[in-house]
């Protein structure tokens, strides 16, 4: 559960103005990294301990010309048990190498998931603050 909860503690992970819940089901939550980017993300699917969905319902990237890339994708997070050890599996629909902002966003997360992210569950799993 450890991977879960720390998903859904948005705040505690991903670096920017966040507003709103991010945990519930249909909760809704804004992310802003001025000046660059904003996005509204809605949570549409929460099983526990399982899997993580939030549907982008509006973007403005202002690196790129269509500001709008990232509204209608989604961003999912997979949590899976395997040897005794979690594997979250992030996946971003819609974020295809065709899009403008993919190099960029692709590093972004890159880095969020394998470095923010990582650490942040690692220091729940012991109980540490992050």
């Amino acid at each position: 559960m450890e991977a879960f909860n720390a998903i859904n503690n948005v705040r505690a992970w991903w670096h920017g103005d966040i507003e709103g819940n991010t945990e519930k089901l249909n909760d809704e939550f804004t992310y802003t990294h001025k000046p660059h980017h904003y996005s509204k993300h809605k949570l549409t699917e929460v099983i526990p301990g399982k899997k993580v969905v939030w549907l982008i319902t509006e973007s403005q990237l202002n690196f790129v010309k269509d500001k709008t890339e990232w509204t209608g994708t989604k961003i999912v997070f997979d949590i899976t048990e395997k040897d005794g050890q979690t594997e979250v599996r992030f996946t971003h629909y819609g974020l295809s190498p065709a899009l403008e902002c993919f190099g960029g966003c692709s590093n972004a997360w890159s880095s969020y998931i394998n470095n923010s992210l990582r650490k942040f569950i690692a220091a729940e799993k012991v109980g540490t603050p992050a």
